[in-house]
């Protein structure tokens, strides 16, 4: 029996030493209001500062799960908009009949999918890669996980449409926003107050897609 306990306290310590573990107000912000993570708040701040999301619109969210984004982007764009939501891991959220969820690799869909529901007015990513701990090879997993996201945004994107994507900070970042700068006619940076204190994430944001 001691020796669970110390392992149970062992455990413990370790949810207390590891930010993402613990639930913040935020967190129970987003629980209270029907939203699966905290993440939803980080879209409402993109959203308000940027007027991206609108009635009718169809919006395209790529690393969707757990479907806080989708959920928001839904409540924006009412019954009369059209949300695609994708991720490896299903959503734990119920969307809704103007939503259609695939559990699926973003970069192996089809084209004529992304075709048939689109195009796309918004084009969401909150995608990060499987981190490994290394910084400079999530960095640059994540850089790559922008530029495939933004392929997709560029073939499958409106005239004049906004793309907004999640990357950590690191050597790339200015490479990446030169790679949206070649599609679209603004790029702004932002780092929402709800990211975390340790975390090098920010969130790209295109609008006025050529």
């Amino acid at each position: 029996m001691a020796g669970r306990r110390g392992a149970t306290s062992g455990a413990a310590k370790r949810r207390a030493q590891n930010p993402y573990k613990r639930p913040d107000h935020f967190t129970k912000a987003a629980k209270s209001a029907g939203f699966p993570a905290r993440s939803v708040f980080k879209l409402e701040e993109i959203d308000k500062r940027c007027r991206l999301l609108k009635q009718g619109q169809r919006v395209l969210d790529l690393g969707a799960a757990p479907g806080s984004w989708s959920l928001y982007a839904l409540q924006v764009i009412g019954a009369k908009g059209r949300l695609v939501a994708i991720d490896l891991d299903p959503l734990t959220s119920s969307l809704g009949p103007n939503a259609l969820v695939l559990q699926s690799d973003a970069f192996e869909v089809a084209s004529d999918l992304y075709a048939e529901h689109g195009p796309f007015d918004v084009v969401l990513s909150d995608m990060a890669p499987r981190t490994t701990g290394m910084r400079e090879t999530d960095q640059a997993r994540s850089f790559e996980l922008v530029l495939r996201a933004l392929e997709i945004a560029r073939a499958h994107g409106a005239p004049g449409s906004s793309f907004v994507a999640k990357i950590f900070m690191g050597p790339d970042f200015d490479q990446a926003r030169a790679a949206l700068r070649e599609v679209y006619g603004e790029v702004r940076t932002i780092r929402p107050e709800t990211v975390r204190k340790n975390s090098i994430e920010v969130f790209l944001v295109a609008l006025a897609k050529r």
